[in-house]
């Protein structure tokens, strides 16, 4: 069953250029899955995760995007309840939910916003609350934490990503974004100056290492599932942007009675990536 939750305007964020379309991109995506994506899926759940299998857990997607880690742990064996603000993400999630899964009472699909404590109440708790590159997204992003964090059952995990704080990088980077957001005159610019520039860089660095100039694009999908080209629009256009460093997510986290059992860190561009379980009190 797909339910409705009364949400903000959606498309008068986007219009303004406040928000990128990022159910557009993850429909776009969605051409592009197939049984090795959802396999690296599966993978990276069971890496971040330490477990082997899912079977019988609660877990919490929340901002399932393209719905592929809500699929993945679906086919792991998890209770999944999925949501999303952006309408069309909502849209992509249904279609992986009734793809694979047609009419399974474990595996629910909601609108709805990690800002809206209420609607997050009456999801109840959950095993495992998963949110990979999502909550540094909404605008207020240590309030989106907070939220997400309150709906993990003692003992259970909380799996997060986050991009990494650059300090005035990540100020450029989000002057880019807001340029992308302004018009499509501006996503052009932005596309058309970066997309070439990230493939040079890529090609140049093949060259280099004496590999197949395609083998990184075969190979990027080991990083989840994910597709290359979709990540950098995703980057490139990805507004509401908040970033954060390592120890303040660990220092926020701790405060609230979570344990740091998995860290995955980035130098530069990208997400830093946490798993905590929280303490039984």
């Amino acid at each position: 069953m797909t339910e409705t939750l009364q949400a903000p305007d959606h498309a008068t964020e986007v219009r303004r250029g406040q928000r990128f379309e990022f159910g557009a991109n993850w429909a776009r995506f969605l051409r592009t899955l197939n049984d090795e994506r959802i396999a690296e899926a599966e993978r990276s759940l069971v890496r971040g995760l330490g477990r082997e299998r899912l079977d019988g857990l609660r877990l919490l997607d929340a901002g399932s995007g393209s719905g592929l880690f809500s699929l993945a742990a679906r086919r792991l064996g998890a209770h999944v309840t999925s949501f999303d603000y952006d309408p069309q993400s909502v849209a992509c999630t249904t279609t992986l939910r009734d793809r694979y899964f047609a009419d399974d009472p474990h595996w629910t699909v909601q609108r709805g916003s990690v800002l809206d404590p209420a609607f997050l109440a009456t999801l109840g708790d959950f095993d495992i609350v998963y949110s990979w590159g999502v909550l540094h997204h909404t605008g207020r992003m240590w309030e989106a934490i907070e939220h997400t964090a309150a709906r993990v059952a003692p003992g259970g995990q909380y799996y997060i990503a986050l991009y990494n704080d650059q300090a005035k990088l990540s100020s450029f980077w989000l002057a880019v974004k807001r340029l992308y957001c302004s018009s499509a005159i501006g996503r052009w610019l932005v596309v058309g100056t970066f997309v070439p520039l990230f493939a040079l860089i890529n090609l140049a660095a093949d060259i280099k290492n004496g590999r197949s100039p395609a083998k990184f694009y075969r190979e990027y999908i080991r990083r989840r599932g994910m597709s290359a080209v979709h990540d950098w629009i995703d980057w490139l256009g990805g507004l509401p942007f908040e970033v954060a460093g390592p120890g303040d997510v660990f220092t926020f986290l701790r405060a609230r009675g979570f344990a740091l059992t998995h860290l995955v860190t980035t130098p530069s561009l990208g997400c830093n990536e946490f798993v905590l379980v929280r303490e039984r009190r």
